[in-house]
């Protein structure tokens, strides 16, 4: 497996326990999967929710757009149903914990966003789009999501959730700073009327919906990144108080909720103070003094909710902190109460709520668990049930169910005395494997295709298993549902808990992401049969008719290759002879239905559950027409990015340098010195060791560094290389296809050894240049200019100057992005620049 080195050994202090432990619940912490028990203070926090029947939605873009001081204020001060829309799961963007880009950092912060609601007791949601990169505007935006289908996605949401105000975090133009976030602001301003609407999508309906109007929506103006968008006539609402209860303001547990976004290296500090946020109104009656105003947030918004009210009333004026197990019976007789009301989505969601407040009370702790960290379907699988009461409660035990286990007891638990008993069974052999529904078919350009329309909107899949407990409590029967989780326990860790996977049976697929031929060598390319069981045999390879590369060689000699367990299938092609640096993708045909076309990936860091997905098998044939020039590289490792590997992939040798490594002495035996991308950001000791990095350029060195995010590392100033420059992190250039204008074409980053031409701009992903340098020193040259459309056009995307007998290079180019997706241009240009010429 393809596991993820975890680059931040993130400690997270769980919360204190107030006077005993109860019902466990999963809360965020070191090892994110581990329970955490709640405790008295809690059980009468969610007591006093029981009387709050307001919700509100926020909606944004991204993952880390959303407000976190203000989220814990709603959901745990105002005690509202609280729920965050993000529109992307952040697939475009940037990773600093490590190099997984595209669905994987989509997956990372998706799972991140979950941490964050963990901790400020919101929801989260996503809709179909994807994070497609930095988008200028919202038309683009638009345009490339097909804006139909996500505001049909926004208007799903908002039918499900019943928000009684929706609030978006950024206007409908340029004051959002970004494409996605001004058309995020616009959809939910179009949801806002379309909710309510029957003739709009109105195929939903058959799920269970009805049209639904919020009473207002409100965008949540800020004051950052230069712009100010508070003004004094706004509604104005003070967030940052301290709950007694939790023993935190919420701009503490704000900060510890932002602090949750790593791999966007988003840690904040726990605000104390006083926090103001701002409103103003897009559409319904504007709130004067509050954000319900004029709207029933208690029992008197449900036929018959009168009598409910009072026996909340009474069962918090009776609540004991010391034995909140006195509550369960008053909270059972509550529980018929509800269930006796007309069905509706505040019944319902009281009724879970209730039933959650029962188990917390009885203290009773419940879970399924498997020694084993993943399973197979055919496959047996062996789960250890655990029931543990620690209070003087009734509670029974009266049914078990697994997929095909189920089993009736009727088994009374004894007060702190562990019940408990494994059972192995049969898993389906049928049993879907563990993909995230999201991925199970191909996207489109820019939005994921799910074809089940009751999992859109939802934040991951449901557990590959889950057990069901019919279990009685005072005389009452409650459904508990716990997921089968993986559990272990680590010498350093301790306990944990992480989702327990479901594999293939075996798996087939390429073992790199692309082959490259230099100068027309034929490609040698093995695909790799992993068995994750033993009744796999022998199986039969067929790849996509490749179109312009031809098929010299199998295993086999055969149209088809062979794999077993003990030896990869080979195809050996030859390149075409008429095409100069040319990319095609191939993939694996569909075969036996026991093989998964495709990989395991597992994707682990201590913040996040262990993540496993399954990446198809596809890969790319690269043919290059391409001369080097030296032969060892010192790689600085920055914030992850896969330019090793096509570095190796061109020939040359590469060494990985630590701080210890940065002497002049040591790097004099590198024809060239490459950073990774925003490593100056991350290591302070390569701004302290400017000078050093500065000798090896003077002495003939080349330095190659890739963009910089900002100009500071910590409190201090960058320094980079022996003149000056600043990083703008709002110039880039979006648009991958947008034209490159050659400035300097004699310039030897175009010439040597390989000529540069626009063909080597052609097949670009994502993005041209981003994070681009400015106010450039007199001794930088800049080969290349390129714009957005509509926008000026800009030089900073290449910067090189030459210093005593070498050379430094300031590169925006985004080759990070290229070359993993097989540029050929992309490692033409990575090979000029390592070969820039060096004075004698």
């Amino acid at each position: 497996m393809n596991i993820s080195k975890n680059v931040f050994n993130v400690k997270h202090s769980a919360f204190s326990i107030f006077l005993f432990s109860t019902f466990c619940i999963f809360l965020s912490a070191s090892n994110a999967q581990v329970p955490v028990t709640n405790n008295s203070a809690d059980i009468y926090l969610q007591l006093k929710k029981l009387n709050v029947l307001g919700s509100v939605l926020y909606i944004a873009a991204h993952p880390d757009d959303e407000n976190n001081s203000f989220l814990p204020y709603l959901a745990k001060e105002k005690l509202y149903r609280t729920g965050y829309l993000s529109l992307t799961r952040g697939d475009g963007g940037q990773n600093l914990i490590g190099s997984e880009q595209g669905i994987e950092l989509g997956l990372i912060r998706t799972q991140e966003l979950l941490a964050a609601r963990r901790i400020d007791g919101a929801e989260q949601y996503f809709s179909r789009a994807y994070e497609f990169g930095f988008s200028k505007s919202a038309d683009e935006a638009l345009r490339i999501w097909d804006r139909e289908k996500v505001l049909s996605d926004v208007v799903w949401m908002i039918r499900r959730f019943q928000p009684d105000i929706i609030i978006t975090r950024f206007p409908g133009d340029a004051r959002a700073g970004h494409g996605h976030h001004a058309a995020s602001s616009i959809l939910a301003l179009e949801a806002y009327t379309a909710a309510a609407d029957p003739q709009k999508f109105s195929e939903q309906f058959k799920y269970g919906v009805n049209p639904w109007q919020a009473k207002r929506i409100l965008w949540n103006t800020f004051n950052f990144g230069g712009t100010n968008t508070t003004a004094n006539d706004q509604l104005k609402i003070e967030v940052g108080g301290y709950n007694a209860l939790i023993g935190k303001s919420y701009g503490e547990l704000g900060g510890e909720a932002r602090t949750m976004h790593k791999s966007q290296g988003e840690g904040r500090p726990r605000r104390r103070g006083q926090v103001f946020e701002f409103f103003q109104t897009l559409g319904g009656e504007a709130p004067k003094n509050d954000l319900m105003d004029g709207i029933a947030i208690d029992w008197s918004r449900v036929p018959g909710g009168g009598k409910i009210e009072s026996q909340i009333n009474t069962i918090i004026s009776n609540y004991k902190f010391e034995q909140p197990e006195t509550s369960v019976p008053a909270l059972v007789a509550l529980y018929r109460s509800v269930k006796e009301l007309p069905a509706g989505n505040w019944r319902n969601k009281k009724l879970d709520e209730t039933q959650q407040l029962i188990e917390s009370c009885s203290a009773l702790f419940s879970e399924a668990t498997t020694s084993q960290e993943y399973i197979i379907p055919g496959d047996v699988l062996n789960v250890n049930f655990f029931f543990n009461k620690r209070k003087e409660v009734n509670v029974t035990v009266k049914h078990i169910r697994v997929e095909n286990f189920d089993s009736s007891l009727s088994t009374s638990l004894g007060v702190n005395t562990n019940f408990t008993f494994n059972k192995a069974f049969s898993v389906a052999t049928d049993k879907k494997i563990s993909q995230p529904y999201w991925l199970e078919f191909p996207k489109a350009e820019a939005t994921f295709d799910v074809r089940d329309q009751l999992l859109i909107g939802k934040a991951e899949n449901e557990p590959s298993f889950e057990a069901v407990y019919t279990v009685t409590i005072e005389g009452e029967d409650f459904i508990i549902k716990r997921p089968v989780q993986y559990k272990m326990v680590d010498p350093a860790k301790g306990e944990l808990y992480q989702p327990l996977a479901v594999l293939p049976k075996a798996e087939l697929n390429f073992v790199k992401e692309n082959f490259v031929s230099i100068n027309g060598s034929a490609l040698r390319v093995p695909i790799q049969l992993k068995q994750n069981t033993s009744k796999t045999g022998t199986i039969h390879v067929k790849t996509s008719v490749a179109n312009y590369f031809t098929v010299q060689q199998t295993t086999s000699n055969k149209e088809d290759a062979t794999a077993d367990r003990n030896k990869a299938a080979l195809i050996i092609y030859a390149p075409p002879s008429k095409l100069d640096n040319f990319k095609e993708e191939i993939e694996l045909m569909p075969g036996s239905n026991d093989v998964f076309n495709g990989s395991t990936k597992v994707i682990a860091y201590d913040h996040i559950p262990t993540i496993t997905y399954f990446s198809p098998a596809k890969t790319n044939l690269v043919k290059l027409d391409i001369k080097t020039v030296g032969k060892k590289i010192g790689y600085i490792v920055g914030a992850g990015d896969k330019l090793p590997q096509a570095l190796e992939q061109l020939g040359y040798e590469v060494k990985f340098l630590t701080e210890e490594d940065i002497t002049e002495e040591n790097l004099q035996q590198y024809d060239a010195v490459i950073t990774g991308i925003r490593a100056y950001n991350i290591f302070e000791y390569l701004t302290t060791k400017n000078d050093v990095l500065n000798k090896y350029v003077e002495n003939g060195g080349n330095l190659i560094v890739q963009y910089l995010k900002s100009n500071q590392v910590g409190l201090k100033r960058v320094k980079v290389g022996p003149y000056p420059f600043v990083v703008n992190a709002g110039s880039r250039v979006t648009e991958e296809n947008a034209k490159v204008n050659f400035l300097l074409p004699q310039h030897p980053v175009l010439n040597y050894p390989n000529k540069i031409t626009n063909k080597d701009f052609e097949g670009w992903v994502q993005e041209r240049s981003t994070y681009q340098a400015e106010q450039l020193d007199s001794h930088f040259e800049t080969p290349l200019s390129m714009n957005d459309t509509g926008e000026k056009e800009a030089n900073g995307s290449l910067a090189t100057a030459k210093y005593g007998k070498g050379n430094i290079a300031y590169v925006s180019l985004v080759l990070f992005r290229q070359l993993p997706a097989g540029v050929p241009g992309a490692y033409r240009l990575l090979a000029n620049l390592i070969a820039l010429p060096k004075s004698k």
